[in-house]
């Protein structure tokens, strides 16, 4: 099953309530079929007609459109086999709906007043279906997304030091194992150093992956001090050549002030055997909190100088707007995102994909 067919089937808990509240939106006021015209329309021939479009005035080599010889719907209705389409003007009322449904997909109220600016600019007043307004919406979320869609770079520093962070149960653990397993499949030589002391189930699943992988795990026993295990574990990577050295933290709560001071003593450490370290610093964020993510972007870049993002549990109650909403505020670099347990459930991220996904367009 290719990553888009799971992106979307997983999502869909989000894609389908945006889905339905666009067939809400046309659905709602005057709506019309498009071969229909409303009682009280001008004559046509006092309306001007649209521009034909450019991807319209291409042959299109299906059986269907070649064996029908009369007029054909637009390109939308064509590859959605609909030629009657309801149809509303897009007004004042119907942008303020859909505010409100980018609203409660996580969007922010900032991204949603913003997306909906843009989808109304040339569109305003004109009626508009269902697959145009959905079209119109995975275009602009593409358009915010791809700016951020990047994969972590690598370096010629050896050891690569890979700093992972994020709050308790966002997923730190699993996509350290997930980004192991790969980069070592990829020719890699990497080095997991187990920096969550402080939860044993924590190290415990490091080395399942570890060994899964045929990577190392360097650990400390519990309630050690993790920022002396990161100043060991790059001693011991640099002393061996490793490519990358992957560094786990325990869970930091953003209210925690005394974790927060823990997750910067081990930069200063790490530092002191190399000052370029940590050379990323990924921010591991559950799409189930919502919201909440944006305020701990804002934190943990204040301490650890966050340098991209993985969005994990896209799978779960996700309403999947909020990695929107962070491209749109921040524009931190969107490295991966993960719906699952199985390795390759994490993925680089694809613009493209997420916003089809998202919306519930077909691939």
């Amino acid at each position: 099953m290719s990553f888009f067919k799971k992106l979307k089937d997983r999502l869909f808990r989000s894609s389908d309530k945006i889905g339905e509240g666009l067939d809400a939106l046309v659905g709602e006021g005057d709506a019309m079929p498009d071969d229909a015209t409303p009682a009280n329309a001008a004559p046509a021939a006092a309306v001007p007609a649209p521009a034909p479009d450019v991807a319209e005035m291409r042959p299109v080599a299906s059986p269907e459109t070649m064996a029908e010889p009369a007029a054909r719907p637009g390109i939308l209705g064509r590859m959605l086999g609909r030629s009657d389409a309801p149809r509303r003007v897009l007004d004042d009322a119907m942008l303020e709906s859909l505010e409100e449904l980018l609203i409660q997909a996580d969007m922010g109220v900032d991204t949603a007043v913003r997306v909906t600016a843009n989808i109304a600019e040339g569109r305003f007043g004109k009626r508009i279906s269902t697959p145009e307004l959905r079209a119109a919406l995975a275009e602009e979320v593409a358009r915010i997304m791809t700016p951020v869609a990047r994969p972590m770079p690598l370096y010629p520093t050896k050891p690569q030091v890979v700093l992972v962070v994020g709050v308790n149960g966002s997923g730190k653990t699993t996509t350290i194992g997930k980004l192991a397993s790969q980069f070592k499949a990829a020719g890699k030589s990497v080095v997991i150093a187990a920096g969550d002391t402080f939860r044993a189930a924590a190290v415990e699943q490091l080395q399942i992956w570890g060994t899964r992988a045929g990577v190392p795990v360097l650990t400390a026993p519990e309630g050690s001090d993790p920022a002396s295990l990161a100043f060991d574990a790059l001693t011991k990577a640099r002393a061996d050549g490793s490519d990358l050295l992957l560094i786990d933290t325990a869970g930091r709560l953003q209210n925690r002030q005394d974790l927060m001071e823990e997750l910067a003593k081990i930069v200063r450490v790490i530092r002191k055997v190399d000052p370029t370290a940590p050379h990323n610093t990924l921010l591991v964020l559950d799409a189930t909190t919502g919201q909440n993510a944006l305020l701990q972007v804002e934190i943990f870049r204040k301490i650890a100088d966050v340098s991209g993002l993985v969005m994990t549990k896209l799978d779960g109650t996700a309403k999947g707007g909020v990695l929107v909403a962070l491209a749109d505020k921040f524009g931190l670099p969107i490295h991966a995102i993960g719906l699952g347990e199985q390795i390759d459930d994490l993925a680089p991220f694809d613009p493209d994909d997420f916003a089809r996904a998202l919306v519930g367009a077909d691939g």
